[in-house]
């Protein structure tokens, strides 16, 4: 059974940082791509960072510059390291395994429960 496990999120000030961990069990972790995404209210799911198995990462431009994806296969863990946070990357950030396909990331439908990122004053 494949459980991804989110951790890190909290409340934060604009222009701080956070770091979300997120643990995997029941995959062999080091050959899937690992993504992140996130989904604020009322907003679809996008995604904000991808790795591949091999470590090349990808971003969108809403986080280029400000958000980091890493992983370490030894401790099947990915993570995001999250600066100059602003109020709009609040929303709930959700742990992903995937494929990439032709260069694009893709879901292989394996998802944690969510962790809740608030930006504020």
């Amino acid at each position: 059974q494949v459980q991804l496990v989110e951790s890190g999120g909290g409340l934060v000030q604009p222009g701080g940082s956070l770091r979300l961990s997120c643990g995997a069990s029941g995959i062999f972790f080091s050959i899937y791509a690992m993504g992140w995404y996130r989904q604020a209210p009322g907003k679809q799911r996008e995604l904000v960072a991808a790795i591949t198995s091999d470590g090349r990462t990808n971003y969108p431009d809403s986080v280029l510059g400000r958000f980091t994806i890493s992983r370490d296969n030894t401790k099947n863990t990915v993570y995001l390291q999250m600066n100059s946070l602003q109020p709009d990357d609040t929303a709930v950030y959700y742990c992903n395994a995937g494929q990439y396909y032709r260069g694009t990331y893709s879901s292989l439908g394996y998802w944690g429960q969510g962790t809740q990122v608030t930006v504020s004053s």
